[in-house]
């Protein structure tokens, strides 16, 4: 399989959990969750779902794979693939760290 496939995997699943979480989900805390990405294996067997969140992290992250089963059946019944991967939500750190980088240039210019 080439890896173009399976970044076009990535890229409907992302898309259409977003409109997931965002429409179709009853818990008002998965409203605040952005998905920032999604790593799908070579067999597109399963996919590592990157968020991040403006509420407590910890426990949106166990909510959300906690309903990885309902979201994956939503994907199943709206992504045209053989196989549903199975999903694994994880707290997307890159964010923060770049936001910590930039305060750091932000103080190294003003003390110039």
């Amino acid at each position: 399989m080439s890896k173009l496939k399976g970044e076009r995997a990535g890229s409907d699943i992302q898309r259409e959990l977003s409109n997931i979480l965002l429409l179709d989900a009853k818990d008002e805390d998965f409203k605040h969750v952005t998905i920032t990405d999604v790593d799908v294996s070579n067999d597109l067997s399963f996919a590592k779902v990157y968020f991040t969140t403006t509420d407590n992290r910890e426990t949106v992250e166990h909510d959300l794979n906690a309903a990885a089963g309902f979201f994956r059946s939503l994907l199943a019944e709206r992504l045209v693939m053989r196989h549903t991967p199975e999903l694994k939500f994880i707290f997307d750190e890159s964010i923060e760290y770049g936001a910590k980088i930039e305060k750091i240039i932000e103080k190294l210019h003003k003390e110039d």
